[in-house]
């Protein structure tokens, strides 16, 4: 598995971050994805099984369902996959969340992705690592605007 961390500095406060990363459906608006949906709900609504489809760049399309996992307090949301299939074989991550700060909240985005058996070793590293800056920067650019 190709494993990439990275960390942005979002101006808002914590439950604002929870809410956008929380709102899978609206992940297309906004997201590197195609189409989303939520197929299992736990405690309080919250979405504990989603099902996504995306464009994995030079590789093709992927689709995968993802078990989610959430932390007391909002400071962290987990999440594994349960199945995979494209040029996605599995996937692991965790955004870790802190308010240093009143209306400023730290996300520290780690990812483990194991992609199919024929993708060069380059890409394996440089992709992990693309998907984790486009997606803090997607992230901080949706709860900052709104």
């Amino acid at each position: 598995m190709e494993h990439a961390e990275g960390s942005i500095r979002i101006d808002a406060p914590l439950d604002d971050v929870v809410d956008v990363i929380e709102d899978y459906e609206a992940y297309p608006d906004w997201a590197e994805v195609r189409r989303v949906e939520v197929r299992q709900r736990g405690e309080g609504g919250r979405p504990t099984e989603v099902a996504f489809e995306v464009d994995v760049p030079v590789l093709g399309k992927a689709s995968y369902t993802l078990r989610y996992r959430y932390a007391p307090g909002g400071t962290g949301i987990s999440w594994d996959s349960i199945e995979a299939h494209g040029a996605v074989r599995e996937i692991r991550g965790e955004y870790l969340l802190d308010d240093p700060e009143p209306d400023v909240t730290e996300v520290t985005y780690r990812l483990a992705v194991e992609l199919g058996p024929l993708v060069p070793g380059f890409l394996r590293t440089e992709g992990a690592k693309r998907v984790i800056e486009n997606a803090l920067e997607r992230l901080k650019r949706r709860v900052e605007m709104g």
